[in-house]
């Protein structure tokens, strides 16, 4: 009977350790340095090939030239490559051979990177019939019809509260500036941060990605009636530019120029969320990637409510 126990406890031991293994096997850091021009390639053969005997997926085109190349910035050249190869009949993980561990990690990395972007999505038409479409469904942060500009400053050193990098991509704007949800999700964080100001944090649905927005703008920061917990769509307006923050105290005006911080973290465990250890990637290429598609609001002179002017369904958030 003792031994018998002695074997049970042994056997739970190693369950419980194994388990803990497992729940901490995933990724510690992500390194994505994908330019703006090799992501537009990839896109453009991944809608082509949409309905194709061999459709192909801009994730995989991205992991397949980054296993070849390296994590750094490859060229078209190296997509257009990369997708001829997997353009054939055999399977990335018969050519790859010992490469193919490689394929997976930066296919799972770049996959929550750029997860949301891309998808089915649907407008209405003028009769009220929808009209479903591939490609991307995810919006610029900035409204369309309003002037931005931007450079690539993720890492640039940061003084107030402690020398720090720039976890972000600073948008330059007008005061007042409807800011725009990139992608569907839910409203995790709301309120007032030392260092951000005003700030929004939208959690991806498949809760990979947060997306920070902050700075926003002094009294009235926020789309009317936002609160934390609501589910908002791809293209919303969820706030307006401003220079909050840099102050332990409220409703502060403390950052010199107008603009929006907009940041991407990278969520593979609960653990990551908030810790010493968080993964932020460089927004920069992906904001000029959105450049191209970004929605169109107007406010509601009755109700003071911004509305997009034409409707738009993610259909991939309501699958």
């Amino acid at each position: 009977m003792v031994k018998r126990r002695l074997f049970c406890c042994i056997l739970l031991l190693i369950l419980c350790t194994g388990q803990c293994f497992a729940q901490q096997d995933y990724i510690k850091w992500v390194d994505f340095d994908v330019s703006y021009e090799a992501m537009e390639a990839a896109l453009a053969i991944d809608i082509r090939t949409q309905g194709e005997e061999k459709a192909l997926s801009w994730i995989d085109i991205l992991a397949l030239a980054a296993t070849r190349c390296g994590s750094g910035k490859f060229s078209v050249k190296a997509v257009q490559q990369a997708a001829a190869e997997l353009a054939k009949d055999q399977s990335p993980k018969e050519f790859l051979g010992e490469q193919y561990q490689y394929f997976q990690y930066y296919q799972q990395a770049y996959g929550a990177v750029l997860g949301g972007l891309v998808g089915n999505y649907a407008i209405q038409k003028p009769d009220g019939s929808w009209q479903a479409a591939y490609g991307i469904k995810a919006f610029s942060p900035i409204a369309a019809g309003y002037w931005y500009s931007h450079c690539d400053d993720f890492g640039v050193s940061r003084s107030y509260g402690f020398r720090r990098r720039h976890l972000g991509n600073d948008l330059m704007g007008s005061l007042g500036t409807p800011i725009i949800a990139v992608e569907s999700g839910t409203v995790e964080a709301l309120g007032w941060n030392q260092y951000g100001g005003w700030r929004v944090g939208i959690r991806s649905l498949d809760k990979k990605r947060y997306y920070y927005y902050a700075h926003l703008r002094k009294d009235t920061p926020y789309a009317p009636g936002l609160e934390e917990g609501d589910f908002v769509s791809a293209g919303e307006v969820i706030g307006f530019m401003g220079r909050t923050g840099y102050s332990t105290r409220e409703n502060t005006n403390n950052i010199e120029t107008v603009h929006l911080h907009f940041g991407l973290q990278l969520i593979f465990d609960e653990s990551q969320k908030e810790c010493d250890s968080e993964i932020w990637v460089n927004a920069y290429p992906i904001v000029r990637l959105l450049s191209s598609h970004r929605s169109t609001v107007v406010q509601n002179a009755d109700t003071g409510v911004w509305e997009r002017v034409y409707p738009y369904r993610d259909l991939d958030a309501e699958t």
